[in-house]
């Protein structure tokens, strides 16, 4: 099922979601309703907060930059319960957009190199080391889980320039080919 995306300035999207417990019966449910959501929106990456739920679980799937970057077609993970356990002080500045935040897209720099804890799919543990791209995308949607916005991350005076664009986002004046639930609805 395609569920709505909440935008900027809904305040699922600023609070730091709660851990998943393993008993919850609607989890496998959940999981492929979001990557259907994420399909559908033309996203790589989705987190429970962007779906109204302040859980920990996000979901990416790269297979639609595997043109241009054939090593990516293959990255699709599932993580519930992320822990960032390291992140390299070498960063990298690149451009991000968030289904969250139609319209707007800045740049912000990243650790080039990661390490993550998290829960698969099947409640398997597992310790991930990325790098590149797939550290960007996992970094983008971890923050999610954390209440922070890739917007966070850039110059306060680019904040000040997104300011009517991210107000008009709030108020639901945002046009995007998907379902979303702005703030003010």
């Amino acid at each position: 099922m395609i569920l709505p995306i909440f935008t900027y300035g809904n305040a699922v999207l600023r609070k730091k979601a709660d851990p998943v417990t393993k008993d919850d019966p609607k989890l496998k449910e959940l999981i492929d309703n979001m990557f259907e959501t994420m399909y559908h929106a033309e996203g790589v990456g989705l987190a429970a907060p962007q779906i109204g739920l302040p859980i920990r679980i996000l979901v990416i799937d790269l297979k639609a930059l595997k043109e241009d970057n054939p090593e990516l077609g293959s990255f699709k993970v599932v993580m519930i319960n992320p822990e960032m356990v390291e992140m390299s002080e070498d960063e990298v500045t690149n451009e991000e957009g968030c289904l969250s935040i139609p319209g707007i897209h800045e740049t912000v720099s990243r650790a080039q190199i990661i390490k993550i804890k998290y829960l698969d799919a099947d409640y398997n543990e597992n310790i991930g080391e990325f790098d590149g791209y797939k550290a960007r995308v996992i970094q983008h949607e971890y923050d999610h889980l954390e209440g922070s916005l890739f917007t966070d991350k850039v110059s306060p005076i680019r904040r000040q320039l997104l300011k009517s664009k991210l107000t008009n986002i709030v108020k639901g004046k945002a046009s995007t080919s998907y379902k979303t639930k702005p703030a003010q609805s």
